[in-house]
């Protein structure tokens, strides 16, 4: 079937002000695919007005309102909620595709049938490589990461936790960054889409615990590269950000552990948890987390 005869890959990026990220999103996107694209740009409530300047500007990019800011998760449903299967694209608005690299992803998405997300490797602006296919958070992991990545980046339980020791590969991952990677609608939809009840951060790890448990893949590809610059919203709001991001992990790890029988070890998680979110918000290193150990120059090797 000829590119013109294919249904257009739907994109959903979750815009909250992206300023002049987005048209670079926009523009980068079209050297990724030959395939038609209908982008939707899900607003949570933008008032730098770029939103609407970019889907004035491109006949294929449309905005949908949200209402409020409703949360990644949320207005991420609303963006696909209208397509039931095929493959879709979500996004944050300051990633750049390299050339080719949203058809390499669904590439690599014909390669493995049981694949619900397909993740591209990830550059920083820095020039390191993001580890954004990870194991699920455990508790032997999570607590020496959490407690020692800061000082210690390259401990063993971040290493384990990030597989920052391992070499690039095509892989199945326990989840992938929901900054950017494709996903089979019909899988994502049949789990609920995201839980709305994450604002931001492990929304995507709770999709592919959820994926997983229903015999799903997430499947790193290191093939398809792009290049996130991240952090908006933590600059604009660190506080809120840091006690967001420390909610929605004590949300992840108390759903991964109910019933009476954990209730002491919940309200450790909650007291560990709120004393880390003190300690973030007065220590700047705290609040950054373990640096990233790859360099990004490693996927051209």
């Amino acid at each position: 079937m000829s590119a013109l005869n294919e249904p257009p890959l739907r994109v959903v990026a979750v815009t909250y002000s992206p300023g002049e990220s987005l048209d670079g999103f926009v523009e980068s996107l079209a050297e990724a695919t030959t395939a038609p694209t209908d982008v939707v740009l899900a607003d949570n409530g933008s008032t730098d007005g770029a939103p609407e300047r970019v889907a004035a500007a491109h006949p294929h990019v449309r905005l949908l309102r949200t209402g409020g800011n409703v949360g990644y998760g949320a207005a991420a449903n609303a963006g696909l909620a209208d397509v039931p299967t095929g493959w879709a694209l979500v996004a944050n608005p300051d990633v750049r595709f390299s050339p080719g690299s949203v058809d390499e992803l669904l590439a690599v998405a014909a390669r493995w049938p049981r694949a619900a997300t397909v993740g591209p490797a990830i550059r920083t602006p820095e020039g390191e490589l993001y580890p954004s296919a990870r194991d699920l958070p455990r508790l032997s992991t999570g607590i020496g990461h959490a407690l020692l990545g800061w000082v210690w980046p390259a401990n063993p339980w971040t290493a384990r936790y990030r597989r920052e020791r391992e070499a690039p590969r095509e892989r199945p991952a326990g989840w992938l960054s929901g900054s950017c990677f494709l996903v089979d609608l019909a899988a994502f939809h049949s789990v609920g889409g995201f839980d709305p009840g994450y604002f931001m951060y492990f929304e995507d790890v709770d999709l592919a615990a959820r994926l997983g448990r229903r015999g799903w893949l997430n499947v790193y590809a290191p093939s398809a590269v792009v290049v996130h610059e991240g952090g908006h919203a933590t600059r604009r709001e660190p506080h809120r950000m840091q006690r967001v991001h420390h909610t929605s992990a004590l949300r992840y790890l108390s759903a991964e552990h109910p019933g009476r029988v954990n209730l002491p070890l919940r309200t450790v998680l909650r007291l560990g948890l709120g004393a880390r979110l003190l300690v973030s918000w007065v220590s700047g290193r705290v609040a950054a987390g373990a640096r990233f150990q790859r360099a990004a120059d490693e996927l051209d090797r």
